[in-house]
């Protein structure tokens, strides 16, 4: 595929809303979910699990908000009906959203939520709360009587582990984002600003379907030396290292690809150094398997920079940064490629393979494709940019 040579006109001209789509989650899966939940949830000795609002809210019940200062939450006992707390002015929006049969606890503006959950749970129940939900409510919920735990396992324990419904519709948004990675390569000329590609590619998300852009960062230059950036708007110039990483979202789940490869000539260094970066991004593809603790697929990475005299650790000319990270309906979520985090990878978990090399101050190149992990190792979603010239087959 060619770097330039067209116009943003023309590459909006010539997409077309994305024709292969993944099925929905249906209500037989988040049913199957809420009973894996409540299995999870009795291992952890606690009467009943509380889901706030946010990724995993969305995950057992199919509504998409967000978290804020009014409590809205899936009450979910180990058995009984799911109840969902809520403001009673949104129950319109709630029950055109819900995906699953819950009883609805719904309080006014000057009622008080926390009173909800207590009083439909046994005098001194023990309530497994979401690892997401907010300091003041937790601290309130265990003044209320309760004896509260940390619920994490209970839904990482459900979320982290993918279903096939699942990794479709990972794939599609990859694909997705994949083509629109294509297309703003081939609109790149001398003097485009980033503001521009930026501007582009979420026009481009947009026309093929996957919504505005989840975020965008493109970096021209110097900029790549910088995980996420630099402040300003940078024009492009011949002999520019471009980095551009973004995503989109279906049905909720998530895409994150980076792409990093030369605008005209580059040195031989940058050179070197990007193959150091595709070996690395190979060989932690390469140790994933069933059974192997998540920590070993970054020390995998990072023993190829160490080879190289880069590093070690997070020392600079080096990688910064963990070398993947679990992706869902967060586009961040457990589990971690990173030393530390030894949760043992298991068939269906998903992961982001990025292990940046940072030459501080001059470039950072940044190659992330995500693959998922199957009974024999692990499978690509979008397969790796082929050299620094030729960033897409």
């Amino acid at each position: 595929m060619t770097i330039g040579g067209s116009s943003a006109a023309a590459e909006l001209a010539a997409i077309t809303p994305w024709a292969d789509r993944a099925a929905p989650i249906d209500v037989a899966e988040r049913i199957a979910r809420l009973e894996r939940a409540r299995a999870l949830t009795a291992e952890l000795g606690a009467d009943a699990l509380l889901v706030q609002a946010g990724a995993s809210l969305h995950y057992f019940t199919g509504v998409p908000w967000h978290p804020s200062e009014r409590l809205v939450a899936l009450l979910l006992p180990v058995s009984g009906t799911p109840r969902l707390i809520c403001p009673a002015f949104e129950r319109g929006t709630l029950e055109a959203e819900l995906a699953i049969t819950a009883d609805l606890a719904l309080w006014e503006e000057d009622a008080d939520p926390v009173a909800l959950v207590a009083d439909a749970l046994p005098a001194g129940a023990t309530l497994a709360l979401d690892p997401m939900l907010f300091y003041g409510w937790a601290r309130r919920l265990a003044g209320a009587g309760l004896t509260t735990v940390d619920g994490a396992a209970a839904i990482d324990g459900c979320r982290m582990v993918k279903s096939p419904g699942e990794l479709a519709l990972l794939s599609q948004a990859k694909q997705m984002t994949l083509a629109v990675q294509a297309a703003a390569a081939r609109i790149l000329r001398p003097g485009i600003r980033e503001s521009e590609v930026v501007r582009f590619i979420d026009d481009a998300h947009r026309a093929i379907g996957g919504g505005p852009s989840f975020f965008c960062i493109v970096q021209f230059g110097q900029a790549t030396a910088y995980p996420h950036g630099l402040p300003g708007d940078r024009a492009l110039a011949e002999g520019d290292l471009v980095l551009v990483d973004t995503g989109c979202r279906v049905q909720g789940y998530h895409s994150d690809i980076t792409r990093t490869y030369a605008f005209g000539p580059v040195d031989d260094e940058v050179r070197a150094i990007w193959d150091i970066e595709h070996a690395a991004q190979a060989a932690a593809f390469a140790a994933v398997a069933p059974g192997v603790p998540c920590e070993e697929i970054d020390a995998a990475a990072r023993a190829v920079l160490v080879r190289e005299g880069l590093g070690p650790d997070y020392r600079l000319p080096g990688l910064p940064h963990r070398t993947g990270h679990g992706i869902g309906l967060s586009i961040h979520e457990p589990a971690y490629l990173v030393r530390g985090d030894r949760t043992p990878l298991a068939p269906g978990m998903c992961f982001s393979n990025e292990p940046m090399i940072v030459v501080p101050g001059r470039f950072g190149i940044r190659l992330e494709d995500h693959f998922y992990v199957t009974d024999a190792g692990a499978a690509w979603f979008t397969e790796p940019q082929p050299s620094i010239d030729r960033p897409f087959d």
